[in-house]
């Protein structure tokens, strides 16, 4: 259901988001924009990136145990070993039974070799580390996913703060203006002996509150800059190209919530990734237990000299098992088990604070919604209240607390139709973060 305004608020909103003009010389960078140098520059996520490709590259070592191992290397020895001396010359078939064996003369030996190791059954335990690196790398894309929901929000509401300020700026300025005025009026009724001086005092002591407030607005303005730009991760934004946004849609946000929408929050599913990875380190724990069958080769060339090289070659199968290792299996056993169990209760965490986050930011955007509609509903009587009054004032038939208690009725009423509207604005983003609906918006890679 859409909010139809009056002719006059309208203008109202007009005038609030362009009151950063007051503050910047133009606008220059729009929030798209802002978000986009966000996901580029933030230190969060550049971080969370590289976390990403660090478990895509554990991915890669996973597989890499479905490959043979091929190994090469080379020894030089020299030895008057009697046995070691007689190996080496059988590796040479240079071997002698009219030698001296117990007195041997040195002997030199230089071998190259290649080796080969392949893995032909372990039970399933490199299906389970290939799985269980899946996971991670999945965990890892959706901690990034939710960290770059989370910060498209925070952009989102440092951006309409700093809209904020600036019409803060415009609602004090032109508060000051009216100040001016009437203390103008009230001079020249001191001079035509129809008001006493004590209206020009109060008046001043008036005006220079709402200059302080002034000073304070803007300093608000470079603030709410400085916090934006810290989001960003670069400064952007400067007070000489600040954001511009088009005259926002006031729609009503739904009186309650699809609670079904969590599930699809990255920050579930990665606690139920993680739920599915420890799951699988269970599995991997108990296949311990089982042997491993390798298979495995090796190619030799030994000779005295660098030349001359004789050739044998060993090719074999293992298989190994572990008979008893201090009861380390059972420990580990028992320890991701464990694991298990906590993933799943840090899921069910997860998901209860979800369901309330929505819950919460449902509540707070159909407040913030039903504040701004009251608060716009006041505005014009109190501009019309103000007018009245100074020209009563003027007329001498009002007197200055009635005109002071009109202006700052004015003031605040404006101030607060500021608030409310990007109180609003504000609340509605977070509601879309608590969908999980802002990356979708944002970003096309799923």
């Amino acid at each position: 259901m859409k909010l139809k305004l009056p002719r006059f608020s309208r203008c109202l909103i007009a005038l609030m988001i362009l009151s950063v003009l007051m503050v910047s010389d133009a606008f220059a960078v729009t929030l798209d924009e802002c978000i986009a140098a966000t996901l580029k520059n933030n230190p969060d996520v550049r971080a969370a990136t590289e976390r990403v490709q660090v478990a895509r590259a554990a991915i890669k070592e996973a597989q890499s145990a479905y490959y043979p191992m091929l190994t090469a290397s080379s020894t030089y020895a020299r030895t008057d070993n009697p046995a070691q001396a007689f190996m080496m010359k059988l590796n040479q078939r240079n071997a002698s039974l009219m030698s001296d064996f117990n007195n041997p003369p040195d002997t030199d030996n230089f071998a190259l070799s290649l080796g080969v190791k392949y893995c032909l059954y372990d039970f399933g335990r490199r299906g389970l580390n290939n799985e269980m690196a899946q996971g991670g790398a999945e965990v890892s894309r959706l901690v990034l996913r939710g960290l770059q929901n989370d910060l498209i929000h925070q952009v989102t509401r440092g951006y309409y703060t700093v809209l904020q300020a600036g019409a803060f700026v415009t609602v004090q300025e032109e508060s000051v203006k009216t100040l001016e005025e009437s203390l103008r009026v009230a001079n020249e009724r001191v001079r035509a002996g129809s008001a006493v001086k004590t209206d020009v005092l109060n008046l001043e002591v008036q005006l220079a509150q709402t200059e302080e407030n002034l000073i304070r607005a803007r300093n608000s303005v470079k603030l709410s800059l400085a916090a934006l730009n810290t989001a960003i991760g670069t400064n952007l934004v400067a007070s000489a190209s600040t954001a511009v946004m088009a005259e926002p849609q006031v729609i009503k946000p739904p009186e309650t919530e699809d609670l079904s929408v969590i599930l699809n929050r990255p920050e579930l599913l990665a606690a139920r990734k993680v739920v599915d990875v420890q799951h699988a380190a269970l599995q991997k724990a108990r296949r311990q237990y089982m042997p491993t069958v390798n298979a495995f080769g090796s190619m030799d060339w030994n000779s005295d000299v660098s030349t001359d090289y004789e050739q044998s070659y060993l090719v074999g199968v293992t298989a190994e098992a572990e008979l008893f290792g201090g009861f380390r299996r059972g420990a580990v056993i028992l320890g991701a088990g464990a694991q298990q169990r906590a993933a799943e209760a840090d899921a069910e965490k997860t998901a209860n604070s979800l369901r309330l986050d929505l819950t919460s930011a449902s509540i707070q955007a159909g407040e913030a919604w039903e504040r701004l509609t009251v608060v716009r509903k006041s505005i014009e009587n109190a501009r019309e209240a103000l007018r009245i009054t100074q020209q009563r004032y003027q007329q001498g038939a009002a007197d200055l607390p009635e005109l002071l208690t009109a202006q700052v009725g004015l003031t605040g009423t404006r101030t607060r139709n500021v608030a409310a509207l990007y109180d609003y604005l504000t609340a509605i983003s977070n509601l879309d973060r608590a969908r999980g609906q802002l990356t979708d918006r944002y970003l096309h890679d799923k």
